[in-house]
């Protein structure tokens, strides 16, 4: 028998069956609250063990977004899927260089990808900035250069791209570098997994008194 739900209340229940599905399994807060928000974005419990945070960084991510942290992401949607109404109160934006004439173009002269090109861009904002980065490992790739550089300083690094090539590679440089993250392990991530890592730390935010 289909078990009838207020719309108000599916996500609670979603969250319930996820925690009955982890078997008593917990990561303290708020590392607890982006466990199971990517389970839910993604119906998939292997991010219970794919999932790897630096020392404090979700509680680093969290601050940041209440202290008005601007985010980047990769893709328009990652982007769409983040929730900017929550980020404004805060005073924060989300930026998304893709799609920019002017990256393309220097993508075009350079031969590199508009991913990679995208967060040279990104490097000049005048603002704290979470790097959301769900689809390219050019742009992880890139952004770990330009940390090592020092053009650039994260205050955190969401490093969850999808797919078969570098995939892996650009994910284990970011946790090389000296700055707090959130990868995903292994090839599974995806724009939404970024997204879903983001709202996560807002909503914690909005809960908390981080």
């Amino acid at each position: 028998m289909v078990e009838m739900i207020r719309p108000m209340d599916i996500e609670k229940r979603s969250m319930e069956i996820i925690e009955e599905g982890l078997g008593g399994r917990r990561w303290p807060e708020p590392e607890f609250s982006v466990v199971k928000r990517c389970i839910h974005t993604s119906a998939d419990f292997d991010y219970a063990d794919n999932l790897r945070f630096s020392e404090g960084a979700a509680e680093t991510g969290v601050k940041a977004l209440r202290n008005g942290a601007h985010i980047v992401t990769d893709t328009t949607m990652a982007a769409s899927g983040i929730n900017k109404r929550m980020l404004g109160k805060y005073g924060g934006e989300v930026h998304c260089f893709i799609g920019d004439r002017d990256v393309a173009e220097r993508a075009g002269m350079s031969g590199r990808t508009r991913s990679a090109v995208s967060m040279d861009k990104a490097s000049n904002l005048d603002v704290p900035v979470i790097f959301a980065i769900g689809n390219a490992p050019t742009a992880l790739m890139r952004l770990k250069e330009l940390i090592d550089e020092g053009k650039v300083r994260p205050e955190l690094v969401i490093g969850v791209p999808v797919g078969f090539v570098n995939v892996v590679e650009s994910k284990e440089l970011i946790t090389e570098a000296d700055v707090p993250y959130i990868v995903a392990a292994g090839r599974k991530g995806g724009s939404n997994i970024a997204a879903a890592i983001c709202n996560a730390l807002l909503y914690h935010g909005a809960e908390s008194r981080l």
